[in-house]
């Protein structure tokens, strides 16, 4: 995939920042195109580029935005070593290898933050699935709930099911993850609390929620494209929610300074009290089109980090 030429002849007194995303969506999500015109007014020169694209010069753009580089899970170990030799990217590299797997979820137990139950299962385990109960299986690495399915273990064709895919994904050389369903997310709903830097602070501040509906209504059966589609609606987020994110933030490894942007998902526990199913770090969709200044702040997070 080649890249189209930048003709800078117009923006040459412009910053210059490249919007990373994958083959498949060169020309970038429509929500993502939201930011194209706040950077402009802003005097960002924002380019679409794709991160396998091996012509392009990274060196010559202020930032590197990473926006929708789907595909990477697909090949882990290169989108690594690639992030680790590109100049100013947002967010940054030792954060990216941290949070591309989600072995972090234990990291943030660790620190009291309150995280969904998860089991672990690797390379010469022997899983037990528990007798009943609807449970997840899915991988360490991956995005967009591709190869991720729902089972109830007290249906002897489920049960089955699961122990197929864990084997299939421990075959593949991949961590898997085994979660109890919360039953939460078929009536409230997941919440996905977005933060950008504010440039007043330096630091991450709250900018928008969203409620996305259940995703997983079974066994996997395979996804067509890079994710599931999502049935997305904004949401105010409730203090106890904003407190458990920030807490999740706050364990955030070197902190939130150097960030650009996270999103924290969030699910009622068994106890109906927020934990967090994930912190997307990496390549968080970050629904600009939910609230009508969302894509402005971006804009000016950004700014903030280019005059840094």
């Amino acid at each position: 995939m080649t890249t189209r030429p930048f003709d800078d002849t117009a923006t040459r007194a412009q910053s210059r920042v490249a919007v990373v995303t994958a083959a498949s969506i060169p020309d970038l999500e429509p929500d993502d195109r939201l930011i194209l015109a706040p950077l402009a007014a802003a005097g960002i020169a924002a380019e679409p580029v794709v991160w396998t694209d091996p012509v392009v010069d990274w060196t010559a753009y202020d930032l590197v935005l990473l926006r929708s580089p789907w595909d990477y899970t697909e090949r882990r170990a290169d989108f690594l070593a690639w992030v680790s030799s590109v100049p100013g990217l947002l967010n940054p590299a030792d954060v990216i290898v941290w949070n591309t797997e989600k072995t972090y979820l234990r990291d943030l137990a660790e620190t009291g933050v309150p995280v969904t139950e998860t089991q672990w299962i690797g390379a010469g385990d022997v899983w037990a699935p528990p007798e009943s109960g609807e449970w997840v299986v899915k991988p360490a690495v991956g995005a967009g709930s591709v190869d991720a399915g729902r089972y109830d273990l007290g249906d002897p064709e489920h049960r089955e099911l699961a122990e197929l895919h864990v084997e299939r994904l421990l075959a593949a050389a991949r961590l898997v993850m085994v979660q109890p369903y919360l039953t939460a997310v078929d009536t409230d709903g997941e919440t996905a609390l977005l933060y950008f830097t504010d440039p007043a602070t330096g630091t991450l501040a709250y900018s928008h929620a969203i409620r996305k509906g259940a995703m997983l209504t079974g066994p996997d059966t395979g996804v067509e494209g890079l994710y599931k589609q999502e049935q997305i609606d904004p949401r105010i987020a409730t203090d106890a929610q904003r407190a458990v994110a920030e807490r999740a933030l706050g364990a955030i490894p070197g902190g939130t300074e150097r960030l650009l942007y996270a999103r924290v998902d969030l699910l009622p526990g068994p106890g109906g009290d927020p934990v967090v199913v994930e912190l997307e770090l990496t390549e968080p969709s970050l629904f600009f089109g939910f609230d009508q200044d969302a894509a402005g702040r971006f804009a000016a997070a950004v700014a903030a980090h280019i005059t840094r």
